[in-house]
């Protein structure tokens, strides 16, 4: 079952090709091209400079000769309007005595997408994926950031695209190495992707990695029903847990099921208490800790992981709260975001942040009314949110469109792109990991 990456379907000819028509893992060339800025990542640039054949009479355009050396940032504004310059060619005799650590470490800091196009370079670097000196490296290097994962079905084949938020660009990752059983998307963590679905009449959950092509199935469950799942990742050791909590059918009699990787099998824990009744399907992990909304008793109720029990915590939802959902942040920060109004009356999207300590909801930010209005154009249209790394991201099921706040820097920007242009596209956020291991 296991593979070695996405395969180019044409091979490049040299390292600086940029060509990539042809791939099969490559960009996303029937998206079109993002126009507008992506969270902090970047900005639309419409000087004179940056279009082409524009002529460019700026004073430090005409004085660039004249000058003394400038800055890195200078130097470049003032010469982007040039015509490119052809590569410069390097000597294969200077790359041949690069030592080995030293390669190993540049390729594990280029862009994980863009190492499939440097694998038809030569024999050595094609094997690169099974190198486990370059996984070293991989796994020390920082993330290469923020992607967004989306899975569709097209004629009952699974489709995948991920936006690079860093690069601003979708690539297109071929799902056919997965089993043909019906799956859907539970979420990602780590590097790694969930899935379950049902074959025949038998419930399974996989686990795979869309970068190395690498995918197993579950053991079944003790109560092997169709349940709600999340996976977590424990980057320390590298293993990971798939949590099952109730019947997605309303089943209250199903214990607990957590699936632990190291020990490949699912344990059982605590029954959720029967006078629970779960207001959303929705799951937010945070902190060791897995939350989901009440109806009564109302609040929230939290599993913990390390000790297998439930606790229910009464905080209540601000009043004229439509529909909510819960969104894990960083350093233990949970979010709850949603609709406050009527659905015949004017509504605003608002998100809150839990204060452990009043065990109280304090809100934090709301979304302008032009991103409201463009995002659900329809009071009673239905919308989903889910969070990673303090990011909170609002995709529309008609509009297709997607939207992006950092709760940090306190931006709105929208996500332009093709791949949320299907009305059953499921969206989470992915870290794409070559290290992600699946054992």
């Amino acid at each position: 079952m296991d593979g070695d990456g996405a395969v180019l379907q044409s091979e490049t000819k040299a390292l600086r090709s940029t060509s990539s028509e042809n791939e099969v893992f490559g960009e996303d060339n029937t998206c079109p091209k993002q126009v507008t800025p992506v969270g902090g990542y970047g900005s639309r640039n419409t000087s004179p400079s940056d279009r082409a054949g524009s002529r460019n009479t700026s004073p430090s355009r005409q004085k660039v000769i004249k000058t003394k050396p400038r800055g890195f940032d200078e130097e470049t504004n003032a010469t982007f309007g040039k015509a490119l310059q052809p590569d410069v060619h390097m000597e294969d005799n200077i790359w041949a005595m690069l030592p080995e650590d030293l390669l190993n470490e540049v390729l594990a800091r280029i862009p994980p997408f863009m190492i499939f196009r440097f694998r038809s370079v030569c024999k050595r670097w094609n094997s690169i994926l099974q190198d486990s000196s370059f996984l070293k490296f991989h796994s020390q290097v920082p993330s290469h950031g923020p992607c967004l994962l989306t899975f569709w079905k097209n004629l009952h084949i699974p489709q995948c695209s991920v936006f690079s938020m860093p690069l601003k660009t979708w690539y297109k990752i071929p799902f056919t190495f997965l089993p043909q059983w019906s799956f859907w998307l539970v979420g990602s963590s780590a590097g790694l992707v969930c899935f379950s679905g049902l074959d025949g009449l038998t419930f399974k959950t996989l686990v795979c990695n869309p970068l190395t092509h690498t995918w197993r199935t579950l053991p079944s469950m003790h109560y092997n029903q169709q349940r709600q799942l999340i996976l977590v990742v424990n980057r320390s050791d590298k293993s990971f847990k798939v949590i099952a909590t109730s019947d997605v059918y309303g089943d209250k009699t199903l214990p607990t099921e957590v699936y632990d990787s190291k020990l490949n099998t699912w344990s059982l824990h605590q029954i959720m208490p029967a006078a629970v009744n779960l207001c959303s399907s929705k799951i937010a992990f945070c902190d060791s800790r897995l939350y989901l909304e009440t109806l009564s008793p109302l609040g929230l109720m939290m599993y913990h992981l390390d000790t297998g029990y439930w606790e229910n915590i009464p905080a209540k939802f601000p009043r004229s709260l439509l529909d909510g959902y819960l969104v894990a942040g960083m350093q233990k920060r949970l979010f709850l975001v949603g609709r406050i109004g009527l659905y015949s009356t004017i509504q605003s999207m608002r998100i809150w942040e839990l204060d452990q300590a009043k065990i109280m909801w304090v809100e934090i930010s709301r979304m302008p009314p032009k991103y409201f209005r463009a995002l659900l154009r329809l009071s009673a249209e239905r919308f989903e949110c889910f969070g990673q790394d303090n990011l909170i991201c609002f995709t529309s099921w008609n509009q297709g469109k997607g939207l992006l706040y950092d709760v940090d820097k306190k931006i709105w920007s929208w996500i332009a792109g093709c791949a949320l242009q299907s009305y059953n596209s499921q969206v989470c956020f992915y870290e794409p990991r070559f290290d992600a291991s699946i054992y």
